[in-house]
């Protein structure tokens, strides 16, 4: 047997009347008839009150008698077995696993750190009880494992290929990995991934502040660049503006003073300073 099999209990409320009878039984017998016989009914009854348990909603009891698997209780309620049974109560219901942030190598070799939060639930009672030796710490051991293998599978970042997945951009493709990894890993134990995600992500401490510089020197090339691309085209329009109508005549020399001057008000990061020319365009 390794699989998960149902048992049917009989129902604590009728079991524990018959067990007061038996148990009325026999004090009743050894206070009136004082036979000794009617102290095998007072044992009986004594002996068969460990057998009773209740079962909260989203709970299960593994029942094993003499290292033989007998089934598992998954029904709330007030319920009896046999009281040679032993049993172990296995919850149902969902958890969170938010772990520890582990520094870890990316794809590249960046240092970087990482957390990751998993909602899991038992569906597999027999696995979870026998298949593995602590099913709650199997979890927390095979999460961290998994997490190290998913960021040496993506670089943290990308500066120059904005096309490749990354773990900071990638958000649904990296968790489904994640997840998917996670449900091969945790099956051996029977437990059911709901899901799993990156709860967090940063770069390691000691490369942090040299990241940092590198991303913003990225985001001022490119902001540049939209700047410089902007400008051309007003420059652009402007001298094709002035063209159109005829307003004036800018031979080669003129036209490409104007263009620098254009550029240098439109490209400039601070406020440019008016220069009025009293004189000609020539001076």
């Amino acid at each position: 047997m390794n699989n998960e099999k149902s048992y049917s209990p009989a129902s604590g409320y009728l079991m524990i009347l018959i067990c007061f009878g038996i148990l009325t039984l026999g004090i009743a017998g050894l206070i009136a008839a004082r036979s000794p016989f009617f102290i095998l009914f007072v044992f009986t009854g004594i002996m068969t009150m460990p057998g009773f348990f209740f079962l909260n909603p989203n709970s299960s009891m593994v029942l094993v008698l003499f290292g033989d698997y007998r089934g598992t209780v998954k029904s709330s309620g007030f319920f009896w077995v046999n009281p040679l049974f032993s049993r172990k109560k296995i919850s149902l219901r969902a958890r969170n696993f938010d772990s520890e942030k582990i520094k870890v190598n990316d794809k590249v070799g960046n240092p970087i750190q990482i957390g990751v939060i998993l909602v899991w639930q038992v569906k597999d009672t027999y696995k979870a009880a026998f298949e593995v030796d602590n099913y709650e710490n199997f979890v927390r051991i095979q999460s961290d494992a998994a997490v190290r293998t998913l960021a040496g599978m993506y670089p943290y970042d990308n500066f120059d290929n904005d096309a490749e997945m990354t773990l900071r951009s990638g958000h649904t493709e990296v968790n489904q990995a994640l997840e998917e990894t996670l449900r091969n890993r945790l099956d051996i134990a029977g437990i059911y991934v709901i899901e799993a995600r990156i709860g967090y992500l940063a770069y390691a401490p000691e490369i942090a502040g040299a990241m940092l510089r590198r991303q913003q020197a990225t985001a001022v090339v490119a902001a540049r660049f939209k700047i410089v691309e902007g400008a051309v085209s007003m420059v652009q329009m402007a001298l094709e503006h002035l063209k159109e109508q005829n307003i004036i005549e800018l031979d080669e020399e003129k036209k490409a003073a104007m263009v620098s001057n254009l550029m240098v008000v439109l490209c400039a990061d601070k406020d440019v300073n008016p220069v009025i020319n009293t004189g000609t365009l020539n001076q």
